[in-house]
């Protein structure tokens, strides 16, 4: 959320900082930041009227991430090639942004078996900043710069900046020196132009207007950034093969409602009787991809083991093992 501090409330002695030729004040040109007509007299309207401009102007939003998907789907590929050399997808966002950018990195084990450690978050203000908000963070790109390098970025990795303004030195900071540190970079924001965009590879542009509530970008702009980031994660996982057909074969089953997941993907894909199913994920230590290679290959464990150890963990691979020499 684009929130002034004090600094940028009252006029100050000290020389005014600028960040890639943009001050950290000026907020004018964005159109995050703009007045929205439709939204005009908002605190007249009854609930129904709020809640009538409120879904209006979120009928945008699709459209405006439609038009990013040719930079969205490079970042798709990048992240999984990063994945795939041992690599890891760190995530770097203050306020809302970044509470969506922790969103989707602690979703990734449950949904993929992934390590805590392959998609990671960087927040400005650290972990108690989900809950609380610690705005005075984000308008330091030393902090950003210092928190990134805590992680040791590499040229195996990729450094995502979230930010609807594009402009948050935090995560201005941090992506600028992870570039530097030779790791691929790239940015989700909603406005052209920005300081972001210049120190990231790929810019992902989601243009949704101003916001119903001038500023409030907590509303179109973080739904654009969870459409996004969702689009990110799911298709690297996809493109590493921990999705079979459009199954959850890496489901981490850790509950009793992904348990029974487990078992309805298995029955699904292999047609194959309830019974059947517990059984087989018995034997294959409670995993999906081990069970399903050993059922649609007709191998045993260890030599399902094998292939998905061969095949970096890609199901549709694993099962056809001789697409491996290729």
């Amino acid at each position: 959320m684009a929130t002034l501090t004090m600094s940028e409330q009252a006029p100050s002695e000290k020389p005014e900082k600028v960040l890639n030729g943009h001050k950290p004040h000026d907020l004018s040109s964005l159109i995050t930041e703009s007045p929205n007509s439709a939204s005009q007299g908002l605190d007249t309207k009854s609930a129904v009227e709020i809640a009538r401009i409120i879904n209006h102007e979120d009928a945008r939003i699709a459209a405006a991430v439609k038009k990013a998907l040719p930079e969205i789907a490079i970042v798709i590929d990048t992240v999984a090639r990063s994945l795939r050399d041992g690599g890891r997808l760190i995530y770097v966002g203050a306020g809302s942004s970044g509470r969506i950018s922790s969103l989707d990195a602690s979703e990734c084990p449950p949904t993929f078996s992934t390590s805590p450690s392959q998609v990671q978050y960087l927040m400005a203000g650290g972990p108690k900043a989900l809950a609380s908000a610690s705005d005075v963070n984000e308008d330091s790109p030393e902090i950003g710069q210092r928190d990134i390098a805590r992680r040791r970025p590499t040229r195996k990795d990729i450094i995502v900046g979230v930010s609807a303004s594009g402009r948050t030195p935090y995560v201005v900071g941090a992506v600028e020196y992870a570039r530097a540190r030779g790791a691929k970079t790239a940015c989700v924001t909603c406005n052209e132009g920005t300081p972001l965009a210049d120190v990231s590879d790929v810019t992902v542009i989601a243009d949704v207007g101003p916001e119903v509530i001038s500023g409030s970008t907590r509303m179109k702009a973080s739904t654009a950034q969870k459409m996004i980031l969702n689009m990110i994660t799911t298709g690297a996982m996809t493109r590493l093969g921990y999705v079979y057909d459009n199954l959850m074969v890496n489901v981490h089953m850790k509950n009793a409602k992904l348990v029974e997941r487990g078992i309805r993907v298995l029955m699904h894909l292999c047609g194959i009787d309830r019974d059947t199913a517990i059984r087989t994920i018995k034997s294959a230590g409670k995993s999906i991809p081990i069970a399903v290679v050993m059922l649609k290959a007709n191998v045993d464990k260890m030599e399902a083991v094998r292939r998905l150890t061969k095949s970096d963990g890609n199901v549709r691979l694993a099962i056809d093992d001789s697409r491996l020499e290729l």
